[in-house]
């Protein structure tokens, strides 16, 4: 059984030992943290939160718990049920509400469950915030309110609000995916997406669906996490019915993988790279992704006149480089599309009604589109080190060895080779450094990151 509790949320196993895995115990320990951090943050009279789920078998039992939770503490619920991530940060927003929590494991596997945490901006906490959260827990110095003062809660529906917001974006032609007539397939995991995802592709125009998957049951047919080896039935899929594309997400909504007409990958890198293209032409502006990403999205940006620039790996990181720099797109390679103009969070839905504006106008296969792009591979590593190794003296050994090259040491350390580049991280739970590193040509990303692991060994 396992239990994380980070800055970000608390996720872990469903089952077992009160500490060790994410138990009713548990759920109530840090939902009243929050509640405690959310009245010291905001001090007023009356508080107000938004909870939704994706389909997971544990989140109806879970969600109910969270719910009484904030009630016991005098908190007000506006339960939005099975939903996305994305439409609880909205619904954040729209309600004027205090914070949001989504009762997601991502893409975890079904045994999983978490409680990601968002402010009253409908963002995900600072480090400093969840730091804090996570000190309250500790402290077990909880009120509960009395009977007079317990909070309320009502339910509402966000699908239709979620879908409209998107129709009425600027760059969202709708009229332009209705001339294409496009055939999609899509695969939603048996989660939230089963509802949402054909929702928002009929308001688009979009009526020849087909849909895998689509039954919210929290069943997962297979590894959610939207990876080419687990989506092989799509691919199949979209080539036998003659598809324009196909489409997949995440249990909770925040990730977009794309597949071609002729059943390759779009790659889940290249979502944010052609949603970038199409706004960046449209609106002008800079972007930003993590450090782990594609370079790609820096040579679209500077060929069309703007800046690129990279943020330390995590959406909250991200987000608050998009701010600084006044990005007009930003996310991150795992698929994650964040759209301001919209709002400060990753969107599949959004990032949906986007590409299909762009491949529309662009009138090309969607295979033509990925081939108009700088074509880069990123290989994806790690090194199991020994418990004593002293990881953050062997980043700096590394950095050191390489002071003749540009370094980005915001999050690790990337090391820039011209097109080509390395990126070293440290795990926060285990002596690992995860190594990724990107070329133009596969067989080159594969030995650049052989050459890294067999200089960190060296050194360590």
């Amino acid at each position: 059984m396992t239990l994380i509790k980070s800055i970000s949320g608390i996720r872990g196993t469903i089952g077992g030992a009160p500490g060790e895995s994410l138990t009713p115990f548990d759920v109530v320990k840090y939902i009243t943290a929050y509640s405690a951090w959310m009245k010291e943050h905001l001090s007023k009279d009356e508080y107000t939160v938004i909870v939704g789920r994706d389909a997971r078998l544990s989140g109806k039992m879970i969600n109910q718990i969270v719910n009484s939770t904030f009630q016991s503490l005098g908190v007000n619920v506006v339960d939005i049920g099975l939903t996305t991530t994305p439409t609880v940060e909205i619904a954040v927003t729209d309600e004027n509400a205090d914070g949001g929590i989504i009762i997601t494991a991502s893409h975890n596997p079904k045994n999983w469950n978490a409680l990601k945490l968002l402010n009253n901006k409908g963002e995900f906490l600072s480090a400093s915030d969840g730091e804090r959260i996570l000190e309250i827990a500790e402290s077990n110095d909880f009120n509960f309110a009395e009977v007079d003062d317990l909070g309320g809660c009502v339910e509402k529906d966000y699908l239709e609000k979620h879908i409209q917001h998107i129709l009425d974006l600027e760059l969202v032609d709708v009229e332009a995916i209705k001339a294409r007539n496009f055939k999609v397939a899509i695969d939603c995991v048996n989660s939230s997406g089963g509802i949402y995802i054909p929702a928002l592709l009929k308001k688009l125009g979009v009526d020849n669906i087909i849909e895998l998957f689509c039954d919210p049951s929290g069943h997962f047919p297979h590894n959610p996490e939207p990876l080419p080896e687990n989506l092989t039935e799509i691919s199949a899929t979209v080539v036998e019915s003659g598809a324009d594309l196909g489409i997949v997400v995440d249990p909770d909504v925040d990730r977009l993988a794309l597949v071609c007409e002729n059943g390759d990958m779009f790659g889940e890198e290249y979502t944010l790279v052609a949603v970038a293209d199409y706004v960046t032409k449209h609106t002008g502006g800079n972007t930003v992704s993590n450090l782990s990403s594609t370079r790609a999205l820096r040579d679209v940006t500077e060929s069309a006149g703007y800046e690129y620039h990279e943020a330390a790996v995590g959406e909250v990181n991200v987000v608050t480089k998009m701010k600084e720099c006044n990005a007009v797109i930003g996310g991150e390679g795992n698929g994650g599309v964040i759209y301001p103009a919209f709002h400060y969070g990753r969107d599949a839905l959004v990032g949906i009604a986007l590409f299909l504006s762009h491949l529309a106008k662009m009138d090309l296969k969607v295979s033509e589109l990925r081939n108009s792009y700088p074509n880069y591979f990123i290989s994806k590593n790690k090194i199991e080190l020994t418990p004593d190794t002293q990881v953050d003296e062997l980043l700096k050994k590394m950095k050191a060895k390489y002071a003749d090259k540009p370094i980005n040491d915001i999050d690790g350390v990337k090391i820039a080779f011209d097109k080509e580049w390395v990126h070293l991280r440290k795990s926060n739970t285990e002596p690992i450094i995860r190594i990724y590193a990107e070329s133009e040509s596969e067989t080159t990303a594969n030995e650049l990151a052989s050459k890294i692991m067999s200089e960190i060994k060296e050194l360590s």
